[in-house]
C-alpha cells in the first residue's frame, strides 16, 4: 500500500505561484508514473500533467507554459509548480501515484486533495 500526503494548496491572487507537494509513504518501491489532476465544482475531474517513470512530462493544453510537473525520486515526492495562475484555475487539485505508466483504478493511489483558489 501506498499514502500519499498533499500540501501547498491556497489562495493566491491572479498572475500568483503556488507549489503543491505530494509525499508518498508505504510500498514507494511499486510507484512509476505520478500525475496531478483537478476537480472545479461542477466539472469532471481532469488530468493536469504527468510525469513517467522515466521523466518524461505531459501537460494539459490549459496549462501548459506555465505548469511544471516534477519528482524526486530521492524523497518520493512530486510536485507541481504553478505559476501565472488564472481563476480558471481554480479547483481542488489531486495527486495521483501508479505502479504503472497509466492511471487505471487497479493501479493508482490518491492523495486526499488540496484546494486552490484563484481570486483577486
Amino acid at each position: 500500500q501506498v499514502q500519499l500526503v498533499e500540501s501547498g494548496g491556497g489562495l493566491v491572487q491572479p498572475g500568483g505561484s503556488l507549489r503543491l507537494s505530494c509525499a508518498a509513504s508505504g510500498s514507494i518501491f511499486s510507484i512509476n508514473a505520478m500525475g496531478w489532476y483537478r476537480q472545479a465544482p461542477g466539472k469532471q475531474r481532469e488530468l493536469v500533467a504527468r510525469i513517467s517513470g522515466g521523466g518524461n512530462t505531459n501537460y494539459a493544453d490549459s496549462v501548459k507554459g506555465r505548469f511544471t510537473i516534477s519528482r524526486d525520486n530521492a524523497k518520493n515526492t512530486g510536485y507541481l509548480q504553478m505559476d501565472s495562475l488564472k481563476p480558471e484555475d481554480t479547483a481542488v487539485y489531486y495527486c495521483a501515484m501508479s505502479s504503472t505508466e497509466i492511471f487505471i483504478a487497479a493501479t493508482t493511489y490518491w492523495g486526499q486533495g488540496t484546494q486552490v483558489t484563484v481570486s483577486s
